[in-house]
């Protein structure tokens, strides 16, 4: 169908079509009148409207109004079959897979655990099968896929740098051979970054155009949303903020070759039972294995290796008695936290930074407090430090976000 020109009626059926659909996304059902309403449009126009969504398969008629007086209406709802998307976050520990309808409502999820020797290109289509069979569908119902990875794509070569620790993803050809085993349209993203999609669609960033968010788990690092949208860098690597040269630790050198550096030897997840030694915390021999998010067996793809295991148990009973070495040992990590996190602040002056990850979230708001306090000290501006609200798999989350906005990009624009 040719694009609707500027002005014509058909433009403006467009126009309409989405502004219900959005109305209908973000309400729920509505009746004929309340869209009219919403909209500005006559009954007779919403009417001709709710008739054609329904007819293109994207409005549903769902039960009726019966709580005011006077004839029931009939309620429209978003058709929310009318496409799927899945989302992938591939760890070192494994493959999580999820499918969402373009409600956003997840219907369907699987988790692989990393198996020895593993091929790329099986573990992604053997977690997105399990997830798309959970949900009832086929693989070639999902209209698009995201895939979450430490690191990222080079733009330039294809391949994927900063994350050596992710075994079987450094063909040069991955690309290609993902391609060509999937046959929705794919996008590669920073797992960092899709949490920061996460906090800003759903969580503590909404509304805001600027900020950082700053993720501990595995590894340290950073993603910078400016004017709205990420900056990724000219390689992806924005927000790499492991490998920042930071006072307190000596120079590390060759760092991609050691997939590590001095802000990451200074606050990682690693360094969190030495801090609380030199504090006199005392280190469980054997930390359990979940962060928070639900009971996560050990070994399943989602959960955490031993040292955030490790840091996740120490701060949070640290933060649930804050007082004497527990305080010393919070206060102390707040000011490798912040040593880094001050660069940051001072290159982008950003309006909110947000804390986020399985570690930085057990310290709590005494952590948070602290953070903030030593960051006033350091850095030449103030921004509010809010933690993040998305919880439960914010990088899996945003990476089904990512698929939705996109997806319904196409879906919603009926002129096509």
């Amino acid at each position: 169908m040719p694009a609707a020109t500027p002005g014509t009626p058909s433009l403006l059926r467009a126009m309409n079509d989405r502004a219900a659909l959005e109305l209908l996304l973000t309400h729920g059902p509505l009746s004929r009148t309340r869209i009219g309403h919403l909209t500005g449009l006559s009954k007779p126009t919403a009417s001709q409207l709710l008739a054609r969504l329904e007819a293109a398969g994207l409005v549903v008629a769902t039960g009726t109004d019966g709580g005011r007086p006077g004839p029931n209406a009939q309620l429209y709802a978003l058709n929310a079959r009318a496409a799927h998307v899945g989302g992938l976050d591939v760890t070192p520990e494994g493959v999580v897979a999820a499918v969402a309808d373009l409600s956003g409502t997840v219907v369907g999820g699987f988790e692989l655990p990393y198996a020895e020797g593993a091929e790329a290109v099986a573990q992604v289509t053997a977690a997105l099968d399990g997830a798309v069979a959970a949900a009832g569908l086929h693989r070639d119902d999902l209209h698009r896929l995201v895939i979450a990875t430490p690191g990222a794509f080079d733009p330039q070569t294809g391949r994927l740098r900063y994350a050596s620790h992710l075994p079987g993803w450094h063909s040069p050809t991955l690309l290609d051979e993902l391609a060509a085993a999937l046959p929705m349209p794919v996008e590669y993203e920073n797992d960092v970054n899709l949490a920061a999609v996460a906090e800003q669609r759903l969580g503590a960033a909404r509304g805001h155009e600027d900020f950082v968010l700053l993720w501990n788990e595995e590894g340290l690092g950073a993603a910078l949303v400016l004017g709205g949208r990420l900056h990724r860098g000219w390689t992806g690597g924005a927000g790499e903020v492991g490998f920042l040269p930071v006072p307190g630790h000596p120079l590390v050198r060759q760092v991609t070759r050691a997939n590590s550096g001095g802000y990451q030897e200074l606050a990682g997840a690693q360094v969190l039972p030495r801090l609380a030694r030199e504090h006199g915390v005392e280190v469980p021999a054997a930390p359990a294995t979940d962060t928070g998010t639900g009971a996560l067996p050990p070994g399943s793809a989602a959960a955490p290796g031993p040292q955030v295991a490790a840091a996740v148990a120490l701060l949070r009973r640290a933060a649930a008695e804050p007082e004497g070495p527990h305080l010393d040992f919070l206060r102390s990590y707040a000011t490798v936290l912040a040593t880094g996190l001050a660069s940051l602040v001072a290159v982008l002056d950003p309006e909110l930074v947000v804390l986020s990850g399985a570690v930085i979230s057990a310290g709590g708001d005494p952590l948070r407090t602290l953070l903030q306090d030593e960051l006033a000290e350091i850095a030449p501006s103030r921004p509010r430090l809010v933690a993040g609200e998305v919880r439960e798999r914010p990088v899996l989350r945003g990476a089904l976000e990512s698929a939705l906005a996109a997806t319904r990009e196409e879906v919603f624009d009926t002129s096509r």
